[in-house]
């Protein structure tokens, strides 16, 4: 009896000992996080000055707040410029405005739509009144729960690929070929004349992501160049996470949609939907290209 009795002290010391303590907690499933990268061309040929956060009038931005990595992009409809804005200043602006509200922390991280929304009232009723239109696609990683958050206006979007395979993805938002949604602001002379979108109309989604995910976040300057089948070939060719390679990755990804973009001859997908809708279309779409390549990682302090 008495060995026993010295046994199950002996069991009880190794269960709450500090080494067994540390091996429950290695156990535990430690959180997640993006490491992101940001490549892409403008569509006008002159224009070869990169500014933070722009490419032609796309914009992008990519954040992070506490526990939780928040990334977007925005591309600003080029119509504008036939009656004298520059497309990029709105697509700017609400980009900047998100990354500001990330880094205050005024945001709620299962909310993606309130962050664009609140970043698009906020330039509402700024005093220096800014004109344009742009989509938006917000994405928020909390990093605790490994759940990604997506807020998707328009035809940029995203998807998450697992081992070479689409898991998840973004839903396109068009009210007719070629003319996505899209949030607006207007001068009175414009107002009633141009789309514009509520906020609150964005697609929302969320999905659990697992350790060695790839995130393509892009404007439609990618999706509109390089079938999906195409995406995920130069996505395989990434043999490990090293920043320099997702960098690369990134960068093969934008520079293959440019020089299709401009391929008279192929068939893009842009030219298929096209197609679809009636139109005899053929050729690439040059077009402003954002891409932001995330892989899913484990977090380090």
């Amino acid at each position: 009896m008495q060995s026993v009795i010295v046994y199950g002290r002996m069991l009880t010391r190794a269960l709450l000992s500090p080494a067994t303590t540390q091996d429950l907690r290695t156990k535990r499933k430690r959180d997640l996080c993006l490491v992101s990268t940001a490549q892409g061309f403008s569509k006008d040929f002159n224009n070869s000055i990169h500014k933070k956060g722009l490419f032609g009038d796309d914009a992008y931005f990519i954040a992070r707040y506490k526990n939780v990595d928040v990334l977007g992009v925005a591309d600003g409809v080029g119509g504008w410029r036939d009656y004298g804005v520059d497309p990029s200043l709105f697509s700017s602006s609400l980009m900047k405005t998100c990354e500001r509200l990330v880094q205050a922390g005024r945001f709620k991280p299962a909310l993606p739509i309130g962050l664009i929304a609140a970043s698009y009232y906020e330039l509402l009723e700024s005093k220096g009144p800014i004109v344009g239109s742009s989509t938006a696609c917000v994405l928020i990683l909390d990093r605790p729960s490994r759940t990604l958050y997506s807020a998707n206006l328009g035809d940029s979007g995203f998807m998450v690929v697992r081992k070479g395979e689409i898991v998840h993805r973004s839903e396109e938002q068009q009210h007719y070929f070629n003319t996505p949604f899209q949030l607006s602001l207007a001068s009175p002379r414009e107002d009633g004349l141009v789309l514009s979108d509520s906020p609150e109309a964005a697609g929302f989604m969320t999905f659990l992501v697992e350790e060695g995910d790839l995130i393509v976040t892009a404007t439609d300057g990618l999706f509109d160049n390089l079938s999906d089948s195409m995406v995920l070939k130069e996505l395989s060719k990434l043999r490990d996470h090293k920043y320099e390679n997702i960098e690369r990755t990134a960068q093969n990804l934008a520079e293959q949609a440019q020089e299709l973009a401009f391929d008279p001859e192929y068939m893009s997908p842009f030219a298929t939907e096209a197609q679809h809708a009636g139109i005899d279309v053929k050729g690439g779409k040059p077009d402003d290209i954002t891409v932001l390549l995330s892989v899913v990682a484990l977090y380090a302090d």
